[in-house]
């Protein structure tokens, strides 16, 4: 091959590596930000990144932009590796006009999206663009479709992870929202449907860009952000680690690792942690942390609906997906965002073969008028529903509070839940003591010399018979009464007696989630 022409694909291709040209890239630079190929270098292990579409340009003649074309267009895309296993990827070039998306860009995307199908890899999204490129017109709008059809058909079959890394405005927030997790950067990232000056323009309402649509207000407010980095870096770095725990895709179990913290582990302040007095609360997390691989608890969506927490963790090198009920928030209860939140992850982990399992101390769901007149029946249906259409090992431990129809709820026996657990502090009723007594023994109340004693006493006697895991193992709705401190091995052996299950739901086209 004549050296002339190997020189001139070199210089292309350093051409291309600079996208939109030094001086912008030192503009993004200064905003805090890296660029596109700088992400992408870090994100991938060293030297495995192949790219795709390199040459690509666009095909625009209007307004000028038939001189103005860059190799790329906008948008890096390829695969590699990213702990030695396979994964797609895309990451839009904000030096090059503003990562606007136009026709060609979008081809680009779909073309490694329609590749991660056939081959079965999660496809990785690094978002930083200011939306549709305007002299494209209809093309543009297009290009977004054509990528938002592709989410949606991917959802389920491979996972989908989206970095915001910069402005994601407009239409193109809804290539995010379909995929599985939403990561956002403090500080230089933001998302909304229409920005700070429209808002101004038709709701006089005064916002910035940050307070609209930043990351600690998706992360807090919204829950459309999964989680939040400080920076890039740290952004690449949990992004590495949530793929760590998923598989390839929905065919293939999730990955395992060496595990070496012992699977027969025993802790006795596991026989501590639930207070004494059941109004007192107590954190969740540790009590997952003390159970789990080496402490370990990769929380999702740790800064929303905190009644509820969710994320992922270990047993013995296998991945388990967790869901427990958070007593230091609202005493534990379910509400609107925490039932939304609980259904959302429960069905990413019955999408991709992830068990799941439930620790549960929840006094019912959340009363109010702001509850009951924004939905919690719709609401908490989506959770319901999503433990009963899961299909993947079920296990949940009650420690404490399963009242109402809130046990029925949280993964019980009645739902198809695999095995169920209490600690002999489980409270399992129809409601709590005192409420019970009140209408079972309004009369005896009311007729007592003091109200307050004979309360008491009923509150106790109430307490004896049904603040107990006793009954409900009775009847088989508990399979075992267990000391805290063996919960690591008693979960172990019972995921592992799980590994080959094997469920179905009816032969249908999907299911109608109350949305």
């Amino acid at each position: 091959m004549a050296s002339e022409l190997v020189k001139k694909l070199e210089e292309r291709r350093e051409l291309a590596k600079l996208g939109g040209g030094e001086r912008r890239i030192a503009s993004q630079h200064k905003k805090g930000k890296l660029t596109a190929r700088e992400r992408i270098n870090l994100f991938f292990d060293e030297g495995t990144f192949e790219e795709i579409d390199m040459f690509v340009k666009h095909r625009c003649k209007d307004f000028g932009l038939e001189n103005e074309r860059y190799d790329g267009d906008g948008v890096i895309t390829g695969f590699g590796k990213v702990n030695d296993r396979l994964v797609f990827a895309f990451s839009q070039d904000f030096t090059v006009f503003g990562g606007s998306l136009s026709e060609t860009f979008a081809k680009k995307i779909c073309k490694i999206m329609d590749m991660a199908m056939k081959v079965g890899a999660p496809v990785i999204g690094l978002n930083d663009s200011g939306g549709a490129r305007i002299q494209e017109g209809v093309l543009s709008l297009g290009g977004y479709a054509d990528i938002f059809l592709r989410n949606t058909l991917a959802s389920g079959v491979i996972p989908q992870i989206s970095v915001i890394m910069g402005p994601c405005a407009g239409g193109a927030v809804y290539s995010p929202a379909i995929t599985d997790f939403v990561m956002m950067v403090k500080n230089t990232s933001y998302m909304f449907v229409t920005g700070p000056n429209v808002v101004k323009t038709v709701t006089h309402e005064e916002v910035t860009s940050e307070e609209l649509g930043g990351a600690t207000t998706h992360a807090e407010k919204s829950g459309i952000s999964h989680f939040t980095a400080d920076n890039e870096i740290d952004a690449l770095n949990k992004l590495k680690k949530l793929l760590s725990f998923v598989p390839q895709n929905n065919m293939e179990d999730p990955p395992k690792v060496e595990c070496s913290d012992p699977i027969d582990r025993m802790d006795s302040d596991l026989n501590d942690i639930i207070p004494e007095n059941p109004n007192k609360p107590y954190d969740m997390i540790k009590l997952i942390q003390m159970v789990v691989d080496d402490g370990d608890f990769f929380q999702v969506h740790e800064d929303y609906a905190q009644n509820l927490v969710v994320g992922f963790s270990r047993l013995g090198g296998k991945t388990v997906g967790i869901i427990g009920n958070q007593p230091l928030v609202n005493a534990g209860c379910l509400d609107l965002n925490a039932s939304v939140k609980g259904a959302r992850f429960i069905r990413f982990c019955d999408c991709f073969n992830i068990p799941l399992l439930t620790f549960e101390d929840v006094p019912g769901f959340l009363p109010g008028t702001d509850q009951e007149w924004r939905g919690i029946i719709r609401h908490g249906a989506k959770l319901l529903y999503a433990y009963c259409e899961a299909t993947v090992p079920k296990i949940t431990v009650i420690t404490r509070k399963a009242y109402g129809g809130a046990y029925d709820v949280m993964s019980s026996k009645h739902i198809r839940g695999d095995i169920n657990y209490a600690y002999p502090t489980a409270e399992i009723a129809v409601m709590g003591p005192k409420g019970a007594v009140e209408i079972v023994n309004r009369k005896q109340i009311a007729e007592a010399d003091s109200a307050e004693e004979m309360t008491n006493k009923l509150m106790e006697e109430y307490r004896e018979k049904f603040a107990n895991p006793y009954v409900a193992a009775e009847h088989g709705f508990i399979d075992d009464i267990i000391i805290p401190e063996r919960t690591r091995p008693r979960l172990i052996r019972a995921f592992e007696m799980l590994e080959n299950k094997v469920d179905t739901n009816p032969k249908k086209k999907h299911g109608n989630i109350p949305l």
